[in-house]
């Protein structure tokens, strides 16, 4: 036991991984317990609108599909460090000022529309900042590690966050909720301050000339292995990380639970990413592109079974192996980007692999919400898995003609498929003009 916990936590023996660790751990309770208690405001001023909710998610993504290439040329360019703390304090500060208009007793939805977006500018700077910065935290061969704890991290604090929401609204009501997330919010500031700047691995910055967006976008043209893996997060990104959207609806709409049960839909898919996170800590190399095409397709197939959920309880149960393979999947496509990319790119293509990722959930969340209104929550989950199935195969498909390499099956001694790599012709037997005459 005392291996495995070394194996899986040996990031935080380094003194600045395990203060931003605990930063953002800190820091991502209040978000989760932010966001359970806006949804829940939003349907409430709604009358019930997954419309509204979709709008609202849109509009807190909006800002990272407009300014988050730009903060990734400002990754490569400034002291990634400072520029977290600039970020997190603008994200304190705002989500401040809204506590206190929902605890007052004032808000309305055009408050909560307005505050979701100036939130989602302070996070579409903070995101592929903070993704750069990891890198600078550790040494290379602890990146995966650090990397799968900080999915980790996230993921226990939205297992925790939803949880102590849910709870906090049966009790109280959404103004304290919002006012005890705040609190929480200024944990990342107090974090980076107190880091040891010697410490630190930073990349060598780029001059402004040389740290242009479009030589960024060049780099990951000319590279398709990084193009497999942001490609699929794209589409999976966009139509299958809905859940913000799907959850709230399925939960209040279809189950109509009230608001102690309310979290538990988001603590089940929590539970389930935790685990893949902490089932990818113990990579040291470079994930393959068949292990992000099979997390995929398997994430793709869970979360149609989702929609077709009979009970609440029954959707609880299955989106715990769908969080698995949905933090597994994004970790697996994250490692492969990140620990393939040159440092003086990273920020860029960090940036640009959050867009895909992040950036077009205004788009997703939008559509989620059109389509839960007109034919049902759960078609727009069960079509939600169907898309991101049918997207895994496009990728296997055009990773299988890319390389070279086919499957093969076999029935006989048990059923199995191989891949079989590439068919090599032997240099001596191509016959040349020169060879042909002699």
């Amino acid at each position: 036991m005392r291996s495995v916990l070394n194996t899986t936590f040996r990031s935080l023996q380094v003194r600045n991984y395990r203060l931003f660790s605990t930063g953002q751990l800190v820091k991502l309770v209040g978000v989760w317990m932010m966001f359970t208690a806006q949804d829940w405001l939003v349907l409430d001023l709604s009358g019930n609108s997954p419309s509204a909710l979709g709008l609202v998610t849109s509009l807190q993504f909006l800002p990272v599909l407009l300014l988050t290439l730009y903060a990734g040329k400002l990754a490569d360019r400034f002291d990634k460090r400072r520029l977290l703390v600039i970020a997190n304090a603008a994200f304190a500060a705002t989500a401040i000022v809204f506590a206190i208009l929902v605890a007052s007793g004032h808000v309305q939805l055009w408050h909560v529309f307005l505050f979701a977006g100036l939130l989602g500018i302070a996070n579409a700077v903070e995101t592929p900042v903070r993704q750069a910065f990891v890198s600078e935290l550790v040494e290379l061969p602890l990146l995966p590690n650090a990397l799968a704890l900080s999915a980790a991290t996230f993921n226990t604090a939205r297992i925790g966050g939803p949880a102590l929401a849910g709870v906090a609204l049966a009790l109280f009501d959404t103004g304290p909720v919002f006012l005890m997330a705040t609190v929480l919010a200024v944990a990342p500031i107090v974090s980076y301050s107190r880091m040891r700047t010697a410490d630190l691995r930073p990349a060598e910055r780029q001059a402004k000339k040389d740290a242009r967006i479009m030589d960024g976008l060049r780099y990951v043209g000319r590279r398709p292995d990084l193009l497999l893996p942001i490609g699929l997060m794209f589409v999976v990104g966009m139509i299958g990380f809905n859940f913000p959207v799907t959850l709230a609806a399925l939960a209040k709409i279809d189950f109509n639970a009230g608001p102690s049960t309310f979290g538990l839909l988001t603590t089940s898919l929590a539970v389930g990413a935790l685990g893949g996170a902490l089932a990818g800590s113990g990579r040291r190399a470079r994930p393959g592109a068949y292990l992000v095409i099979g997390a995929a397709a398997a994430f793709g197939l869970l979360e149609f079974a989702v929609g077709f959920a009979p009970s609440f309880v029954v959707a609880m149960l299955v989106l715990i192996p769908t969080g698995f393979f949905s933090i597994y999947l994004a970790q697996a496509a994250n490692h492969r980007v990140q620990m393939g990319v040159a440092p003086e790119y990273r920020g860029r293509v960090m940036a640009l692999y959050v867009l895909v990722f992040l950036g077009t959930t205004p788009i997703g969340a939008s559509l989620a919400g059109w389509w839960g209104e007109r034919f049902g929550v759960a078609s727009s989950i069960s079509g939600a898995g169907v898309v991101c199935f049918v997207a895994a195969l496009g990728a296997l498909v055009w990773q299988l003609r890319s390389s070279g390499e086919r499957i093969e099956m076999t029935i006989r001694p048990r059923p199995r498929l191989t891949l079989v790599p590439p068919v090599e012709v032997p240099t001596t037997a191509v016959k040349t003009p020169e060879r042909a005459a002699a």
